[in-house]
C-alpha cells in the first residue's frame, strides 16, 4: 500500500493517528500495545516490509535447527487484526517537528511518532567485507551456513566490538551463541579436531554487561572447548584470510565479526537531538528528549540507565510499553509518567545446551549450562512467535 504524496486531513475527519516506524520487536509490540489502550486510533505503519524476522533464531541457521521460512514472518494477518495501514516505504527523513514523516514514496503525517526502526553496523573498520556480520539478517546467516559447510578444516574467528562513544550500542551475545553453536555442531559432526576456533574483541573481559559471573563461565567454557581467546587489542583491519589488530594478527579462513552500532541513516534529515554515538537521545519516559509526542524504542534511541542496559528484543519490548501508554496519555491530555524496567533476560545457546543470564540493578543470576534451557529458548521463539502466525 503507497505513502500517500499529501494527506488532506479535511478528508480524514477528526480521528488521530499514530505513525509507527519499523516491524521489528519494539514497534510491534507498541501497535499491540497501542491497539490495546485506544481500539479508535488510526495506527500507521511504516517499513519496507510487511514482514517480521526473528533475529534471535539467526543463531540456528548454520548449524541446520532453522531456516528462512522459519523466522521470517508476513505480517499481512496481525496487521489486520490490529487494524493499521501499512505502508510499504523506507523513512528518509521527518519535518515539522516529527508530524511529518518523510519516505520514499511520498509523506505521512501524524498526531503522535514512535520510532523503532533499529540501528545500523558501523562498517568503518578496513577490510570488513572480508567478514560476515550475522545479526544483519536471514542472508548473513545463510551465507555462514554455507561457508561452514564446505569447509573440511581450518580456523574461524568468532568477534564483536562496540561503539566507542555508546557503551550500550553493541551486540556481542549472539558471538557466544554462533561460537559454542558452531563448536557443538562441529563435535556433532566429527569434525571439530580439524578446526581451530579463535574468539577476538578489543575489550578485555567479553560479556562484561552480562556480569561478573557470565564472564568467568564464558570464558570458563571457552577455555574448556579448546577456543583460543585474543583480547584487550583494538583491531586494525581484517584481510581476506586474517584478523589485524594492535595486539598481533593471526589467521582465519572465515571470520565472524559484529560490529558497534550507530543511529540509522536518515536519522541526519531530522532535527531530533542525538547521542554522541549517534543514537536518539531519549528520557526515562522513552520521549525524545524536547519534542512533542515523539517517543523511540529499541536500538534506535539512547536511554538512561545503568551502563550493563542492554540492546536486546526483550529491553526493546519493555521500551515499546512505555513509550506506547505515554504517547496515548499525551494524545489524551494526560501527563505521561510511565518509565521502564532496565532488565537483561537472555539464554547463551550453544545448540542443544544454554546458560541463562538475568541481570537488573538489584540481582544478578547467572546458572550452569543445561540442555532444558535450549528447549526453553526454542519454546519460547515458538510463543512469541504464536501471535503473528495467527
Amino acid at each position: 500500500m503507497p505513502v500517500s504524496s499529501a494527506v488532506n486531513w479535511s478528508s480524514r475527519g477528526d480521528m488521530e493517528r499514530v505513525t509507527v516506524i519499523g516491524a521489528g520487536f519494539g514497534a510491534l509490540t507498541a501497535i499491540r500495545k497501542l491497539r490495546a489502550q485506544r481500539p479508535d486510533l488510526h495506527i500507521d505503519v511504516i517499513a519496507p516490509r510487511a514482514e517480521f524476522v526473528y533475529l534471535p533464531g539467526l543463531i540456528w541457521i548454520p548449524t541446520d535447527l532453522r531456516t528462512a521460512s522459519d523466522l521470517v514472518l508476513p505480517l499481512d494477518g496481525f496487521f489486520h487484526r490490529m487494524k493499521v495501514e501499512f505502508h510499504a516505504a523506507s523513512v528518509t527523513g521527518l519535518a515539522e517537528g516529527g508530524r511529518v514523516v518523510q519516505t520514499d514514496a511520498g509523506t505521512l503525517e501524524n498526531d503522535g511518532l514512535v520510532i523503532a526502526s533499529g540501528g545500523r553496523f558501523i562498517k568503518k573498520l578496513p577490510g570488513i567485507e572480508h567478514a560476515i556480520t550475522p545479526c544483519e539478517g536471514i542472508p548473513a546467516a545463510e551465507k555462514i551456513r554455507e561457508r561452514l559447510h564446505a569447509m573440511e578444516g581450518g580456523t574461524i574467528a568468532f568477534g564483536f566490538s562496540g561503539n566507542p562513544k555508546e557503551p550500550s550500542a553493541m551486540r556481542g551475545g549472539p558471538m557466544f551463541e554462533f561460537l559454542f553453536g558452531i563448536d557443538r555442531w562441529l563435535r556433532r559432526q566429527g569434525k571439530r579436531d580439524r578446526f581451530r576456533l579463535v574468539f577476538f574483541t578489543p575489550a578485555e573481559k567479553p560479556g562484561q554487561r552480562l556480569g561478573e559471573k557470565a564472564v568467568k563461565g564464558i570464558l570458563s567454557t571457552m577455555a574448556k572447548r579448546g577456543v583460543e581467546t585474543h583480547l584487550g587489542h583494538k583491531l586494525k583491519r581484517f584481510e581476506a584470510d586474517k584478523v589485524v589488530t594492535e595486539g598481533g594478527e593471526f589467521h582465519a579462513d572465515l571470520i565472524l565479526f559484529m560490529p558497534g552500532m550507530t543511529g540509522n541513516q536518515w536519522f541526519d534529515n531530522t532535527d531530533l537531538p542525538r547521542s554522541e554515538g549517534g543514537l536518539l537521545k531519549a528520557n526515562e519516559l522513552c520521549q525524545v528528549e524536547g519534542q512533542e509526542r515523539v517517543y523511540v524504542v529499541g536500538d534506535s534511541g539512547s536511554f538512561p540507565g545503568p551502563a550493563w542496559m542492554p540492546k536486546q528484543a526483550h529491553m526493546a519490548d519493555l521500551q515499546a510499553g512505555a513509550a506506547a501508554a505515554n504517547l496515548v496519555a499525551e494524545l489524551e491530555g494526560r501527563k505521561p509518567g510511565k518509565t521502564f524496567k532496565a532488565e537483561l533476560v537472555c539464554i547463551i545457546d550453544s545448540y542443544d545446551t544454554g546458560m541463562m543470564v538475568y541481570r537488573t540493578e538489584k540481582r544478578n543470576i547467572v546458572t550452569p549450562a543445561f540442555s532444558g534451557f535450549h528447549w526453553a529458548k526454542r519454546l519460547f521463539e515458538w510463543h512469541y512467535l504464536h501471535e503473528y502466525r495467527k
